[in-house]
């Protein structure tokens, strides 16, 4: 049994990341002594200024090695599962790290105890979708659903932050002589990193969150192009905002995704293929108390770096 005086320990899958650093931050702040599961813990020693000293601890646990996973669960009260990518650098790695490794986790966490685990996961999860990066998610989602039947799942829309690979992405486009717009008909409904992290520490917290799936999305729904036109105007670009074909697209996807970090691969087309918001009838942040911050309140200050001059103050 634990003592009463003991502190409490929370574990974090993938707490490196762009939105685990903004998880890790908040669970320290709740005076979690909190254990960073990563594959390079000597990537993730950063995060130990966010806390006092001993109290961020990142370990070598990648969630495919069980024994790791085992060991960095032991003890905890609290787990919380982030680990997730975008295209894979071998064969087989979206189903090996999204749709395998949640279950086993779960399943570690509730052998050893875990009091509450959140998962992230994504909103277009579908074991029926085209895309294998959705098809992984919705597996994930069913093994942690089947290893810990409590455990919260958080679906977000696409996340930004100063760390964002979305905004950040497309306005590091804008030097381009036209923007170039792929399914510009798309929705998404961006949400702020920080609202994520306020979700996963809401639902560690919330014994009525146990057990449910929310999906996480912002105050303002926004088609391809209007984030596109929105990055220019930030950035203060005048640039054409030129439609590319599909077939045109697929191709240079299919070249780009050979590269060591692709910018774009043909998945990543299936995704856009598909609206990004939340579903009408799914609880979301405000079910978790939270109040979405606005894309127009957080994306200017970071992507001033991106216009002519880098953001210095023009002199009259």
């Amino acid at each position: 049994m634990r003592g009463a005086l003991e502190r409490k320990v929370a574990t974090v899958f993938g707490g490196s990341g762009f939105i685990g650093r903004y998880v890790v931050q908040r669970l320290a702040q709740q005076d979690y002594v909190v254990r960073v599961a990563v594959r390079d813990p000597a990537g993730a020693r950063f995060l130990q200024t966010q806390g006092r000293v001993g109290q961020i601890v990142p370990l070598a646990a990648p969630v495919t090695d069980a024994a790791g996973v085992a060991r960095a669960v032991e003890g905890a009260q609290v787990v919380v599962n982030l680990v997730g990518i975008l295209f894979e650098r071998r064969p087989g790695d979206f189903r090996r790290i999204q749709g395998e490794a949640p279950g086993a986790v779960a399943r570690a966490a509730a052998a050893a105890g875990v009091e509450s685990f959140v998962h992230l996961s994504a909103i277009g999860a579908d074991a029926a979708s085209p895309s294998l990066y959705a098809q992984t998610k919705a597996e994930g989602e069913e093994g942690v659903r089947a290893g810990f039947p409590a455990a919260t799942i958080l679906r977000p829309s696409v996340v930004f932050g100063p760390e964002d690979g979305f905004f950040n992405r497309f306005a590091g486009m804008a030097w381009l002589p036209v923007m170039p717009v792929v399914s510009g008909g798309t929705r998404f409904q961006p949400v702020y990193v920080g609202d994520v992290a306020d979700a996963v520490g809401a639902a560690l917290a919330r014994p009525e969150a146990r057990g449910k799936t929310y999906e996480l999305g912002g105050p303002r729904v926004m088609t391809m192009r209007e984030v596109l036109r929105f990055i220019l105007e930030v950035t203060r670009r005048r640039r054409p905002m030129v439609d590319m074909p599909p077939g045109l697209m697929r191709f240079q996807a299919g070249l780009l995704q050979r590269l060591p970090t692709p910018p774009l691969t043909q998945d990543q087309l299936l995704l856009l293929e598909r609206d990004n918001v939340v579903a009408p009838d799914m609880p979301g942040l405000a079910e978790l108390g939270i109040a979405p911050t606005s894309v127009e309140s957080v994306v200017p200050g970071y992507l001033k770096r991106f216009r002519p001059g880098g953001g210095r103050r023009e002199v009259a």
